[in-house]
């Protein structure tokens, strides 16, 4: 499964005309996280090496995307399926969803799920998580920034797609240049993060969309993007 979404993925950001992704699941989980029978002893130590460096592999390159990837939960989010939604740019989930991290139940500590959870939500309510195995709620999710937003079952898909079609309006290189800077000033301290946005705000200045969208709101029109990486003639 997580070499599929690895090669969906990849595929993916290749089509000119792709805006966002969206990540969603059938039936009452949304992810279980790993198969616990790969990860007995009779797999062996290669093998294990090579499911969570593919695990780590997916979870950045859905930040490494040029496009937001939104996660549409409903049903149980565990383990590496709570790591996935920890690791989306957006989330969206019903009131019945569930998210937690038990692999302590089972001897296992939740370590790499604990990299994105643990970016996600305070430090306190994340080593709960882990530290427990207990689930919480979709409104707790919500409360520690887990997820983005949640909403009745029967609005799941029409909220996501409504926030799905909202990214599309924008341009589609001043997306991926903001979210791309986003995760880099995350990882930095205060004042390299501001110089690096500092300068982001530059670069973005200096594409034809960033000129575009100002001129537009300027003369009172809609902005016509290029939705190119080319730069403004200044």
């Amino acid at each position: 499964m997580l070499e599929s979404l690895r090669e969906d993925l990849v595929t993916d950001v290749h089509t000119r005309d792709l805006r966002v992704i969206i990540i969603s699941a059938r039936g009452p989980v949304f992810s279980s996280g790993h198969d616990l029978k790969e990860l007995t002893s009779a797999w062996g130590r290669e093998y294990h090496s090579k499911v969570f460096q593919t695990c780590s592999e997916v979870m950045t390159l859905i930040q490494d995307l040029p496009v937001p990837v939104i996660a549409m939960v409903n049903g149980v989010a565990t383990a590496a399926g709570c790591q996935l939604v920890a690791s989306c740019d957006i989330a969206v989930a019903t009131e019945k969803s569930t998210f937690a991290t038990p692999g302590i139940n089972v001897g296992l500590f939740c370590s790499t799920p604990g990299v994105a959870i643990g970016r996600a939500l305070p430090r306190k309510v994340a080593m709960e998580m882990l530290l427990t195995g207990r689930p919480i709620s979709a409104q707790d999710a919500l409360l520690h920034g887990l997820v983005s937003k949640v909403v009745s079952e029967q609005q799941l898909e029409d909220e996501t797609l409504a926030i799905a079609r909202r990214v599309c309006e924008c341009s589609r290189p001043v997306v991926a240049l903001g979210k791309a800077v986003f995760h880099r000033q995350m990882a930095e301290g205060q004042d390299a993060a501001y110089a690096c946005a500092s300068a982001a705000m530059v670069k973005n200045l200096a594409l034809r969309d960033g000129q575009e969208g100002i001129r537009a709101f300027l003369e009172k029109r809609k902005p016509v993007w290029s939705n190119s990486d080319e730069e403004a003639h200044m």
